[in-house]
């Protein structure tokens, strides 16, 4: 089967050029890798594809130009309540829009997994071998390749930035002591699911539809870090001045950042986006499920995802 990914905002382009890396903005490919093996209940061969820290899927968003495409982190959504700081340079609704920028990107990868997923098994539900072997290497380049890589690509690019948003966003984490404002922002201490970040059912809706429930259910004091990449609009912020960034107010990608030192913040974002991946597994094998009925093709497709050779593993 020839898969041709959905295309994601143009904007992107602009972002997505062959580019070396700045210095690390999102959870270091370690975090992601620990969090990504702790979600899955996948064997070895697969998983690795997926969690390495260099080289696996769910890392492909911090190399080259993708690492400075903002809404494939769920930066820039940054926000401060006149409460807080009176003349703030955005509103609400403009940081939710960044927000929904990278939801929406989540939702476009989901789709293409689930379509990427009809080339694992033959019509009739047995596992294809030559679309399933992984002896060697997947590359994630957005091109077709075998359907195991292709879905594993696109469920690694669009998890990427679920892990991100517990590392970047105020969602789960505390203020430190003392006033809150650009440097100290609230927290919300949140746990459970994110409601907002319901991929699944977000790509059987139509955009205006789930981007409507999405600006409701977002808590007016929610923030991710303005950070110098791209944001939705193709806007490359220089020094973020004046707005809740990043590197200094709300970043967790490591246990030695600032806010991760305060209190349990760190261990809260790790397990959030731990939970998130489990979550997003789950739902996208539920998805298959209700996808490819027939000849329990779901649940072939579901075996050979998990299963180092399928194609002795799931007859």
């Amino acid at each position: 089967m020839a898969f041709r990914p959905m295309r994601l905002a143009a904007v992107f382009v602009v972002a997505l050029v062959a580019a070396p890396a700045p210095p690390a903005q999102a959870f270091t490919g370690g975090n992601h890798e620990s969090i990504t093996r702790a979600a899955l209940p996948w064997e070895s061969g697969t998983l690795s594809a997926m969690a390495d820290d260099r080289d696996g899927a769910i890392n492909a968003n911090d190399h080259g130009g993708y690492f400075l495409a903002g809404p494939l982190h769920c930066d820039n959504a940054d926000y401060l309540a006149p409460r807080y700081a009176q003349d703030y340079p955005r509103s609400r609704d403009e940081a939710t829009t960044e927000l929904l920028a990278c939801i929406r990107s989540s939702v476009a990868r989901f789709r293409n997994a689930v379509q990427a997923a009809d080339g694992l098994v033959d019509a009739h539900g047995k596992v294809r071998a030559e679309e399933t072997d992984l002896s060697s290497p997947c590359v994630w380049n957005e091109s077709s390749d075998r359907a195991k890589c292709d879905v594993l690509e696109q469920l690694g690019r669009g998890w990427h930035q679920l892990q991100d948003f517990h590392a970047h966003s105020n969602w789960s984490d505390r203020a430190a002591p003392g006033p809150v404002g650009l440097d100290n922002p609230p927290g919300l201490a949140r746990t459970g699911a994110v409601p907002f970040l319901d991929i699944r059912r977000y790509s059987t809706m139509e955009d205006g539809e789930w981007t409507r429930e999405v600006r409701a259910l977002v808590p007016a004091d929610l923030a991710t870090g303005c950070y110098s990449d791209f944001d939705s609009t193709g806007v490359k912020s220089a020094d973020c001045a004046g707005r809740v960034t990043h590197n200094r107010a709300l970043n967790k990608d490591t246990a030695a950042s600032a806010r991760s030192k305060t209190g349990d913040n760190f261990s809260r974002a790790v397990s959030g986006a731990t939970a998130e991946t489990t979550r997003q597994w789950n739902d996208f094998a539920a998805e298959l499920r209700r996808a490819y009925p027939d000849d329990r093709r779901g649940e072939q497709m579901i075996c050979a995802l998990v299963h180092d050779e399928p194609a002795s593993s799931c007859p």
